[in-house]
């Protein structure tokens, strides 16, 4: 069952689970992934987390012991996350120390009401880093235009970071360089770059959804042409970037420091259109360097049918680049596109939080009053 998975890996594609619960914890579910399908790392957000929270009983007795000392919701809600991503990190730790510091890791979000304030977003980080308190922490910070000080700052403390909700190329450079700026300022201040690092993480599916809306309204046979196309695109130029990074003086003093790459990272790759494969965006994104970070389906279905072909990126910018100028021919704003796909992953994610603490807060309401056991 698991074939394409290892054939993934092997391809240098790192398969990471967007996904995150007590109940994975508990039942082992967490390290059986990691022996049977490959799993070298977890992704979480306010989503996953008000899910987890929501659908289970395994938080109660914690929760009440929050609600007997009288810990407000949104205190609570970090001890209660934090919990469930350090024993996330401790079931990778032999993963982490074996890739040497690469895999492993373990994903935790600062509050994404923070995303457009600098100082806010830093005083986050630092507290979740220290709360958590495990070497392959990633601590996740939107690429807004606040967000980028923020990533370099944290790295120039020794804090890794997770670049989330990422959509544009322009965005995905400045990213680029936030990351050496942070590097650079670490290896100033005498940090082992060696453990020190960072992903990218590109969003691949929400860009397909949001284009092919557009090409649907304008109905033509070159617009449909197009659909479930710019999505692949788009990442496989995030990548021609990354290799362009690679052969700078800067990242090869970097380098030569101890310090490892910052992967792009393909998120959303669960399939948002049942007409499409819904393995595409793993298949079509294979190439080495960097990470697929799937929803549980997703993983089974590369598990059942994906069909491995091999580097799928790196001889494909050609393809790329036309695909991106044909949307451009037929009125596609990528500009104003990917500047709503930002906004509108920075109000999910706020909705999401905003739902999350308030079923927290019902949470400790309801236990408050339980004995405790």
């Amino acid at each position: 069952m698991t074939d394409s998975l290892r054939r993934l890996s092997d391809e240098g594609v790192a398969i990471w689970l967007d996904d995150m619960s007590r109940g994975r914890l508990v039942t082992n579910g967490l390290a059986d992934l990691v022996r049977d399908k490959h799993v070298v790392g977890v992704t979480t957000n306010p989503t996953i987390f008000q899910k987890a929270i929501s659908d289970s009983d395994l938080y109660d007795r914690q929760l009440r012991d929050l609600a007997h000392r009288g810990v407000g919701v949104e205190e609570a809600l970090r001890m209660v996350t934090a919990y469930d991503v350090r024993g996330a990190c401790d079931v990778f730790r032999p993963v982490y120390e074996a890739s040497d510091g690469v895999d492993g890791r373990v994903s935790i979000e600062v509050d994404p009401r923070l995303a457009h304030e600098t100082d806010k977003t830093v005083a986050e980080a630092r507290q979740l880093w220290w709360l958590v308190d495990r070497p392959n922490l990633f601590i996740k910070i939107p690429a807004t235009k606040a967000g980028l000080p923020a990533i370099s700052q944290c790295l120039a403390e020794g804090i890794s970071v997770n670049v989330t909700l990422i959509f544009s190329l322009q965005r995905y450079a400045e990213v680029v360089d936030a990351f050496l700026d942070g590097m650079e300022r670490a290896r100033a201040a005498g940090h082992d770059l060696s453990r020190l690092t960072s992903v990218a993480s590109f969003f691949v599916s929400r860009v397909d959804t949001e284009i092919d809306k557009r090409l649907g309204k304008l109905g033509t046979s070159a617009a449909t042409d197009l659909r479930g196309k710019a999505a692949i695109a788009n990442a496989r130029l995030a990548y021609e970037h990354f290799e362009k990074v690679l052969e700078s003086d800067r990242w090869r003093a970097l380098a030569a420091a101890g310090a490892h790459t910052q992967r792009p990272l393909w998120a959303s790759t669960g399939v948002k259109d049942p007409e499409y494969d819904d393995t595409m965006y793993v298949i079509d994104l294979v190439t080495r360097d960097v990470v697929n970070t799937m929803p549980e389906a997703t993983l089974d279905a590369v598990a059942d049918h994906g069909v491995v072909r091999g580097d799928t990126v790196r001889g494909e910018y050609a393809g790329a680049h036309s695909v991106m100028d044909r949307l451009a021919e037929v009125g596609i704003d990528y500009d104003d596109v990917v500047a709503v796909l930002e906004d509108e992953g920075v109000s999910k994610f706020e909705v999401s939080w905003s739902e999350l603490l308030e079923s927290t807060s019902k949470e400790l309401e309801r236990l408050a009053g339980d004995p405790t056991v």
